[in-house]
């Protein structure tokens, strides 16, 4: 039973009242709304769980090895339908490859080079200078070959990418549907299918209006097929490429190419901080030392 006492004036009693009266519908709402918003979509992404990145915190660094790997498995898998478009061939030297290795990494790629006299599209090797080709000539030609949908370009992914390299490394690995043997058309079709499939002529099967299912992707469905496989790659530091570890690698090389100079900022930032300390220590010196003949 709610009460106040009767000598408070008669204003008073009733707004305090009211207050009685409504604060617990009010507390109740705001309980309510906090459920609500704390429940996810029933089709949002799964949570990706947690890797040991060695690129992770202030004290991190990019395993070079790694990198180098992960561009194995983007240049013989995902480069089929994916782009690097902000990234240069004269950038791979940062992960520890010399300017002759650069070169020759880049001659191994094809760029445009104008048309001919009849319209035709000229190719040349790729120099240093020049960014990673596109897969596809423009948008309608990537949906076209996708099923309408078009493939991220893949040169911030890790940054913009919802759950970054946990997540990227969880699509990869997060194929829930059974592998069953499919026809070369089956195969073929689809966000880099071909490369997907492989030399095995496995990937998943899906109905194309449904996609693959996913629980990490928007929806739980994803038009990208299966792109990785045991043995997909072939290293050249004799690493086992079975299917995980193909998708660190790769997860690696792409965290990479989104912060190219992380490893120089980290080192920059340890530089300042000992620089700060040692200036600190020096002022609580110079300050004692000054002020040493004052008497307390």
């Amino acid at each position: 039973m709610l009460s106040v006492p009767a000598r408070w004036p008669v204003r008073v009693r009733q707004r305090l009242l009211l207050a009685m009266l409504l604060l617990p519908a009010l507390g109740g709402a705001e309980v309510a709304g906090e459920t609500a918003q704390a429940a996810p979509p029933a089709d949002a992404p799964a949570h990706a769980p947690a890797q040991n990145w060695s690129f992770k915190g202030p004290f991190g660094h990019f395993d070079l090895a790694a990198v180098q790997r992960g561009y194995a498995v983007f240049a013989g898998v995902c480069a089929s339908c994916h782009s690097l478009t902000q990234v240069q061939f004269s950038d791979f030297g940062g992960m520890g490859l010399t300017q002759e290795q650069v070169a020759a990494l880049a001659a191994s790629w094809q760029v445009t080079a104008g048309r001919d006299a009849e319209g035709h599209l000229r190719h040349r090797k790729a120099t240093p200078d020049d960014a990673l080709p596109r897969p596809y000539a423009d948008a309608d030609a990537a949906r076209a070959a996708n099923r309408g949908a078009v493939p991220p370009d893949l040169s911030r992914i890790t940054q913009v990418y919802p759950g970054g390299a946990d997540r990227v490394y969880a699509l990869l690995t997060g194929y829930t549907a059974a592998k069953n043997s499919v026809t070369a058309a089956g195969a073929g079709a689809g966000a880099g299918a071909g490369a997907g499939a492989g030399a095995g002529g496995e990937t998943h099967a899906a109905l194309p209006e449904m996609g693959f299912a996913n629980p990490y992707a928007i929806g739980h469905r994803t038009a990208m097929p299966p792109p990785l496989r045991d043995n997909a790659v072939l290293y050249a530091d004799a690493t086992q490429p079975t299917e995980q570890q193909e998708a660190r690698d790769v997860t690696t090389f792409l965290a990479w190419v989104s912060s190219p100079h992380a490893d120089d900022k980290r080192r920059l930032g340890v530089g300042v901080v000992l620089y700060l300390c040692f200036l600190a220590c020096l002022l609580v010196i110079l300050k004692r030392r000054i002020w040493s003949h004052v008497a307390k």
